[in-house]
């Protein structure tokens, strides 16, 4: 069952410098999706609220993404992912479909390895005035999910430091969720981390 408190934020702007020369996000994997549609994919079978950051000058369905994918348009993501965030959170702040969303949950696009059900199961924990993270193995790994009372400062960074300086300002509204999930940690920087994704259209199953 999927829950209409959260909005997924799937980060797909950056310029992903560390993959080489081909665009990250259209790699292919074993089913015939590009990495950026398997971590949309994913994203949708848990969540009602869906949006995929892009560039202003993206195409979706050259990323492999449906025509009609909800994409939110950021037009500065060469400053950086705070800058990226900022911009994405601005567009959130103005969306009356969102008006009911208690939080959001911010994912990144190269990330198709985590269940859904750990989705659930944050989104389901989740609320206006905290930020979760899940934690596997002693590591916390992502999405993190900011609840609505932080959108306004998320619309405040810049630079590339992300929302990291939100949960050290705000240490007693962070709360860590065990999972059982590596695929919590596993975000492929490089074409050599491809081949640690098993089947990863799968993932949900797996517990």
């Amino acid at each position: 069952m999927r829950c209409k408190r959260v909005v997924a934020v799937i980060m797909a702007s950056g310029s992903s410098r560390r993959f080489g020369e081909e665009d990250k996000r259209r790699a292919p994997l074993s089913r015939g999706e590009t990495l950026l549609s398997a971590s949309f994919t994913r994203a949708a079978e848990a969540f009602t609220h869906c949006r995929v950051v892009l560039r202003d000058t993206d195409t979706p369905a050259h990323l492999g993404l449906a025509e009609h994918a909800p994409v939110v348009r950021v037009a500065h993501a060469d400053r950086g992912l705070g800058t990226s965030l900022a911009e994405a959170f601005a567009t959130l702040a103005q969306d009356s479909s969102l008006a009911d969303v208690q939080a959001a949950a911010i994912l990144l696009g190269d990330m198709p390895a985590i269940h859904a059900d750990t989705l659930r199961r944050l989104q389901q924990a989740a609320d206006t005035a905290h930020i979760l993270r899940p934690r596997h193995a002693g590591r916390p790994g992502h999405p993190v999910l900011f609840g609505r009372d932080f959108w306004p400062a998320l619309t405040r960074l810049e630079g590339d430091s992300g929302a990291k300086r939100l949960i050290h300002q705000h240490p007693e509204c962070y709360r860590e969720v065990e999972v059982d999930d590596p695929g919590i940690l596993l975000d492929i920087d490089t074409p050599s981390d491809l081949q640690h994704l098993a089947a990863p259209a799968d993932g949900g199953a797996r517990r």
